[in-house]
């Protein structure tokens, strides 16, 4: 029998992953929330922008959508901008026996030494209350820096450094809230965005740091962060709105695990909105936008990963693989004992019954 699922949010991770769900015979989707008026009643098909009929309508009662009581919830709400709500919301779900695999909050990717036990334990004690499961995923936080650097650096001798980073133009990224309010494009150089507000950084990829030393079997002794902002040699439009000249176009920023004095794992992004910005800065390994993880080391890697996709461009690409790692994680989530789940708790996903997608053709 197909997974019962229910789907939290259709934006532009949750329209994805909500394909997904639609298309993979693994699942059936069996419920769908949203929270914008306009979509409520739409069928989940259309919010999932391909051609197909599921006769499930979107509605905006997530309690409604509890008592259709599903094996599992897909949570793809933007808790950037609502923090405590999406903690409430998971937390309600889990409680009444829904498994969980989410892309939000970020910070729930590895919590541990960055949120205080007493917003952890809630969701933990919902958890066991519910019998069930939570994975938090994403790229970068996520795979991009946990699962990609663990399975390079296992066919290493010795390890000394390692570097994962995302290298993209957001040109064509239509998430205002993201875009403005935290990464502070169109702002004035030195204007500083919630992204760059003191520890930000850290609290948002500190998780990916800890998880990494986690797993490879030590502590660090602290983080450091560092940015730049570039602004922009003239007028541009973009996905999301106009950027004037002389305001923020381009940044890079680096958050570093340091142990004895030195960094020994770190988080490099450079996001432009426009190419030629900031030549010295990392470049992408194809046009608009790459990761890539660097390994000191015997061997050495410098390995660099291209997402494409054929309903949509780079950043789309990227987007769909967050998509992915977390609507294959559901069957292993289920299948794992009730509790707050990382990627060091779950089985090595293989991602098994992807092909049944195209072999049942």
């Amino acid at each position: 029998m197909p997974i019962r699922v229910i789907h939290i949010a259709t934006g532009n991770v949750g329209r994805i992953a909500l394909s997904q769900v639609i298309e993979d015979p693994r699942f059936e989707l069996v419920g769908l929330v949203v929270s914008d008026p306009e979509k409520v009643g739409q069928d989940a098909g259309a919010l999932a922008r391909i051609d197909v009929v599921t006769g499930i309508t979107a509605i905006d009662d997530l309690d409604a959508a509890i008592a259709l009581k599903p094996d599992c919830a897909v949570y793809c709400a933007l808790a950037e901008v609502r923090f405590f709500e999406s903690l409430a919301d998971l937390q309600k779900i889990l409680a009444a026996g829904i498994n969980v695999v989410s892309s939000s909050p970020a910070t729930l990717v590895y919590p541990y030494g960055l949120l205080p036990d007493s917003m952890i334990d809630p969701l933990e004690d919902a958890c066991k209350a519910g019998n069930v499961s939570l994975f938090v995923t994403g790229v970068d936080p996520g795979w991009a820096n946990d699962l990609l650097p663990f399975a390079i650096a296992s066919t290493c001798q010795k390890v000394e450094k390692i570097t994962c980073s995302e290298i993209a133009d957001y040109a064509t990224y239509d998430g205002a809230p993201v875009m403005f309010d935290v990464m502070g494009f169109g702002n004035e150089i030195g204007e500083l965005p919630m992204l760059f507000q003191p520890g930000t950084l850290t609290a948002a990829w500190g998780v990916s740091l800890r998880l990494m030393a986690k797993g490879f079997g030590f502590e660090l002794d602290e983080i450091v962060e560092r940015f730049e902002q570039e602004p922009a040699p003239e007028a541009l439009d973009i996905a999301v709105g106009h950027i004037k000249k002389g305001t923020v176009a381009a940044v890079n920023f680096q958050i570093a695990g340091v142990v004895n004095g030195k960094e020994v794992l770190v988080i490099d992004h450079t996001t432009r909105i426009m190419d030629g910005i900031r030549p010295d800065w990392p470049q992408p390994a194809q046009e608009g936008g790459s990761y890539r993880v660097e390994i000191i080391g015997e061997p050495s890697y410098v390995v660099d990963v291209c997402p494409t996709s054929e309903r949509g461009d780079h950043n789309y690409a990227a987007i769909a693989t967050a998509a992915g790692r977390m609507v294959n994680a559901i069957p292993d989530v289920i299948a794992a004992g009730p509790g707050f789940k990382t990627m060091l708790d779950l089985p090595f996903n293989t991602a098994r019954g992807v092909f049944a997608t195209t072999l049942a053709n």
